[in-house]
């Protein structure tokens, strides 16, 4: 990175983070109490809730993770995004307007008062921690991928940068404050990302407008020079000859000229490799090399249905679940405004997935030595620099690391407002104080596991959070909301075998991994097991414990699924 480019990122951030403390300060004068900081007094605007979460959904995965992905396994990745925007038609369809309704704060809130149960809502709150957790844990990997590869700086700078903002925006004004502040970062992070992928798609065809999916290996289009920072195993696709100096299969290397046969070669740490133009592009051991026509199609790299329909389901249920964004619909007026926030939403998730797709495949011509180093995230980073040397490419730089950390600190914003508003919820003396305990406790929790992600991308580890969801909320609030046979027993048997087993998965990937074979696959994407299985164990379980359907179930239901005026009477 330039050392333009660098001041310009560094002096966009800078901007960002006075814009950001603005507006958190902003919303901070309307707080008087505990419902400020929750559900900001259930008074926000459709349009306005829908820009809110639009900011929060937008996270790490989608703004670096999804290009990153494209880049690696082609049109298989393009199945994310549309499945996340799918979710929140799901979302629309059986889940917004009746949780409105219920009257609840949280998702604690709503098991408790539907099933009657303290111990369920215990488990409910543990299960939105662990989804919260986990899903800070790519914001804040992305923040400290960001600013090494923009600034040079360590990792944990950008962990320590994203905490500190949002332990200053929630804590003083908690929903109110990120509200203003999401609804406008979603415009941000718009723009950030949509300029310069216009003015990069304007250059690639000026460029020639080379097709990212011709037939054969990803090559160098120039001479490169790849600083390899870690120790690699890669795998070269043909036999070729470069210049290292470093480590190279054991053997040191003073810019010694050698041959790498096709096959697999291991890259000590601190080496630098020299490609002439036109070499094929080593991949990283856990990547797939690919030509052009299997990066083009889906299901052509070799993942199989299994693992494709897994994340899918994954990421289709676990929207339904996510704490964050269902506690934004707890913020609309009335469950007529809160479908319209619904409906709005896929609209603006869908124009904003466009982008991403775009800088994958451009990445795939102008940033393949990512594809030797794994730094996946970085391609959104790096690709204006590569393509426009100089003040302008530096500008456009600046703008997509502005973009970039819009979305760490929103949806971080969100998730720590979601498990502290339920944390402060569980306790017996609820208040202001409550709340901000629960921020800290939030935004301490992940800092056990960050040191051990090692190499995972930030799709991964944000499709780690929503098979949780799948497995343990989602089914707990479909049955919840369109079945009156519901039982505690039932919904507790559910959720500790769901959301057990997928929390205990993730753990393993992160403490144990990495895996290989049917044990990746299954820890990777254990949804297609899990999911199913907590929802048959729910309504299993509470079929034999049908005497303990709760007495006000009846009521309950017509409270949901009646209009708001009929219901509470």
């Amino acid at each position: 990175m330039t050392v333009t480019a660098t001041a310009a990122s560094v002096s966009a951030l800078v901007a960002l983070v006075g814009m950001t403390a603005a507006l958190g300060l902003y919303g901070r004068r309307a707080v008087r109490t505990t419902s400020d900081l929750v559900i900001a007094s259930r008074g926000v605007t459709p349009w306005w809730n829908a820009s809110a979460i639009g900011g929060e959904y937008i996270s790490a995965a989608a703004y670096l993770g999804t290009a990153g992905l494209v880049l690696a396994y082609g049109a298989d990745m393009v199945w994310l995004p549309m499945g996340a925007t799918a979710g929140y038609v799901l979302l629309q369809a059986f889940v917004t307007a009746p949780l409105r309704r219920s009257g609840a704060y949280t998702i604690s809130d709503f098991a408790e008062w539907r099933l009657g149960s303290r111990a369920v809502r215990r488990i409910v709150t543990g299960c939105v921690c662990f989804v919260g957790w986990f899903y800070l844990l790519p914001q804040f990997q992305g923040a400290g991928v960001t600013l090494r590869v923009l600034t040079g700086a360590p990792v944990w700078a950008g962990w320590a940068l994203v905490i500190a903002v949002a332990l200053l925006v929630v804590a003083s004004g908690g929903m109110r404050s990120i509200t203003a502040v999401q609804a406008v970062q979603f415009w941000v992070k718009l723009v950030a990302v949509a300029v310069p992928a216009v003015a990069l798609l304007a250059l690639w065809h000026l460029d020639g407008g080379a097709d990212p999916a011709s037939a054969g290996v990803p090559a160098f289009a120039r001479d490169t020079r790849v600083h390899v920072g870690h120790g690699l195993t890669v795998s070269v696709p043909a036999d070729t000859v470069v210049t290292a100096s470093g480590p190279v299969d054991g053997v040191p290397r003073d810019r010694e000229r050698l041959r790498l046969p096709a096959g697999t070669h291991t890259i000590g740490p601190g080496t630098d490799v020299e490609f002439a133009s036109g070499a094929p592009v080593p991949h990283a051991g856990r990547l797939t090399v690919q030509d052009g026509d299997t990066w083009a199609m889906p299901f052509g790299h070799g993942h199989g249905f299994y693992t494709g329909y897994s994340a899918m389901l994954g990421v289709l249920l676990g929207t339904m679940g996510l704490p964050h964004i269902l506690m934004r619909f707890y913020t609309n007026a009335s469950g007529t405004s809160a479908r319209r926030t619904a409906a709005a939403v896929p609209a603006l998730l869908a124009l904003f997935s466009v982008f991403p797709v775009l800088y994958g495949a451009l990445g795939r011509l102008y940033t393949p030595d990512l594809l030797l180093t794994g730094d996946l995230d970085a391609t959104v980073l790096l690709l204006p620099q590569r393509m426009l040397p100089g003040p302008a490419g530096a500008l456009l730089t600046g703008l997509v690391a502005a973009g970039a950390f819009a979305a760490f600190i929103s949806t971080s914003c969100g998730i720590v407002v979601a498990i502290a508003g339920t944390l402060s919820q569980s306790v017996r003396r609820r208040g202001v104080t409550a709340f901000r305990a629960g921020v800290v406790l939030t935004l301490a929790a992940p800092l056990a596991l960050l040191p051990g992600i090692g190499p995972q991308g930030a799709a991964n580890l944000v499709t780690m959070a929503l098979c949780v969801s799948a497995c343990s909320l989602c089914p707990l609030l479909v049955l919840g909301i369109w079945w009156r046979g519901l039982t505690a027993p039932g919904a507790g048997a559910g959720l500790l075998l769901g959301g057990g087993l997928s929390v205990a998965a993730g753990v393993a990937r992160i403490a144990a991994g990495p895996f290989t074979g049917w044990p990746a696959v299954l820890l990777t994407h254990p949804a297609m097991l899990l999911a199913p299985l907590s929802f048959a164990t729910m309504v299993a379980v509470s079929l034999l414990t049908r005497r303990r359907v709760p007495g006000r179930a009846e009521r309950a239901l017509a409270r949901l699924h009646l209009p708001e005026d009929i219901a509470n009477r």
